[in-house]
């Protein structure tokens, strides 16, 4: 085969894999009960090798894809596999990353051989956690929700009835939870069936030959990427707000050294982990870093292990962004992991001089909720903000940025399925940094309360402003609004009917005097 029909092979190839990971998406999406995973779309799906390590992902959510890329390894090393085993997994320091997400795998056996896994991980806003929503204000893991170990959901193609049952009496409405599940569980079955069809076709020689010359292509866009900084070691710092329970200005401290073929990321000197919950698994802060890399890439370039191997992420063990058991998580995942990007952005401005954006607003704006006392209901979502400006172009306002990537869901939808009124829903004017290119604005979201319930904010860069780049200014820092008092960025508080909630999200940094 000439080198060009080699290149339209693997073109091809590249193309079906991705697209068996899109559909499994479809299937989730259309199959799910809850509003946070059909309309929010906070679910991701990909398909791994043999051996755990990543072939392909959809376009879905940087996060879980990441961790996941990080963890799968060790999670398919400690199992025995059969056919039509499935495997559910929420443990962050088991391959998860907060409690709420919950990965199912499923091994691919064609002709009685293993040759890789297929999953996916989806949001659930009900997990069993001791408040609404599953996002709590929270001090230790235990109290964040049901923590799921690795463990078979379906054996052979049975579902094991007991787990399904502990995890159903651990929600609050069962029938959802289920739903949910069922829907987790179709789609990993249509990306079996996709992914047997497509081995059948090639051979399972030829697919795993491909497999490996993707990769191997990923591994020189990756390095080509890397041989454009310019070599050298930077530093970097930066800083969440607080953790809510009365530690301020928590450093992440990162040392980045560039070589000609791999950057190695040492985030030695980052503050220990904290009381509260915005600690997390390294496998997360490793989603953050590799995030930012692949965002440099070329845009063709496959989204496979390959493209990560000469990235190498370092940690120490109990610092906030490597936590230890049992520390609390839930906001790790989200908060913490935004503000790594930040750090890693800051420190590639060094090597990349005028390339590279303003910080952007640098927090999901977490919102969990829900009632008890009589219609029990679960709701959490993320609120978008400010995009940072760049070199060519001025911020986006009111989107989601970086590590988010899930959709806003319509207030038609959340005021059809909960005692909720959207009152504003608009972007925040003037709330994006001045400069040559202004960064994005943020959005206010009010919420007015039909019935009683209790909700928690888990919030950041409401004290720490974005930051401009290159003499732009800071975009303007989120505030949380409970009847007119102002609320802290991370709190849990009951309300009553009549009660309003307002969220001002950050604005992104400007960019340029």
């Amino acid at each position: 085969m000439s080198d060009s029909q080699e290149t339209i092979e693997l073109s091809l190839f590249s193309s079906r894999v991705d697209a068996i990971c899109a559909e499994m998406g479809a299937v989730l999406q259309r199959a799910a009960f809850s509003p946070n995973i059909k309309e929010r779309l906070d679910f991701s799906c990909a398909l791994f090798d043999a051996q755990g390590a990543l072939g392909a992902q959809a376009a879905h959510i940087p996060v879980h894809l990441g961790s996941m890329a990080y963890a799968m390894g060790d999670l398919v090393k400690s199992k025995q596999w059969e056919d039509g085993d499935m495997v559910v997994v929420n443990d962050p320091f088991l391959g998860g990353t907060h409690l709420p997400d919950v990965t199912l795998i499923a091994p691919c056996f064609v002709q009685n051989c293993l040759i890789g896994f297929v999953a996916n991980r989806a949001h659930h806003a009900d997990i069993g956690a001791q408040s609404p929503g599953s996002m709590p204000f929270s001090t230790n893991l235990e109290q964040e929700g049901m923590v799921l170990a690795p463990r078979y959901l379906l054996r052979k193609g049975e579902l094991e009835q007991s787990v399904m049952a502990s995890i159903e009496q651990a929600t609050q409405q069962p029938w959802q939870t289920r739903g949910d599940f069922s829907a987790q569980i179709s789609a990993n079955k249509v990306g079996l069936t996709r992914l047997k069809h497509l081995v059948e076709a090639l051979s399972i020689v030829v697919y795993e030959r491909r497999l490996m010359a993707l990769n191997d292509y990923a591994r020189r866009m990756c390095r080509s990427t890397l041989a454009g900084l310019q070599p050298g070691v930077y530093n970097y710092q930066d800083m969440m707000d607080d953790d809510g329970w009365g530690s301020l200005d928590i450093v992440i401290q990162l040392q980045m050294q560039v070589e000609p073929d791999k950057v190695v990321l040492d985030f030695s000197g980052t503050a220990d982990q904290v009381r509260g919950n915005i600690n997390c698994p390294l496998s997360v802060a490793a989603a953050a870093v590799y995030y930012v890399f692949r965002c440099l890439m070329p845009p063709q370039t496959p989204a496979c292990a390959g493209s990560l191997e000469p990235i190498e992420v370092i940690a120490p063990g109990g610092c906030l962004l490597n936590a230890r058991r049992p520390a609390a998580v839930a906001a790790g995942n989200v908060e913490t992991s935004s503000r790594v990007v930040d750090v890693v952005m800051g420190a590639l401005s060094l090597a990349m001089p005028d390339r590279l954006p303003a910080a952007s607003q640098g927090s999901m704006n977490n919102l969990a909720m829900g009632g008890r006392d009589g219609m029990a209901w679960d709701y959490y979502e993320t609120i978008g903000g400010g995009m940072g400006a760049g070199p060519l172009q001025h911020g986006l306002s009111a989107v989601q940025t970086h590590l988010t990537n899930t959709r806003n869901t319509p207030i038609e939808d959340l005021e059809m399925n909960y005692p909720l009124r959207i009152n504003r829903y608009e972007i925040r004017r003037g709330s994006g940094g001045q400069g040559q290119n202004r960064g994005g604005d943020g959005i206010i979201r009010e919420y007015q309360f039909l019935s009683a319930a209790q909700l928690t904010l888990l919030t950041e860069r409401r004290r720490h402003p974005p930051w401009g780049m290159n003499g732009g200014g800071c975009g303007a820092t989120g505030e949380n609004r409970l009847n007119g008092r102002t609320l802290p960025g991370k709190t849990a508080v009951s309300v009553t009917p009549g009660d309003i909630l307002t969220i001002l999200t950050p604005g992104g940094g400007g960019w340029g005097t």
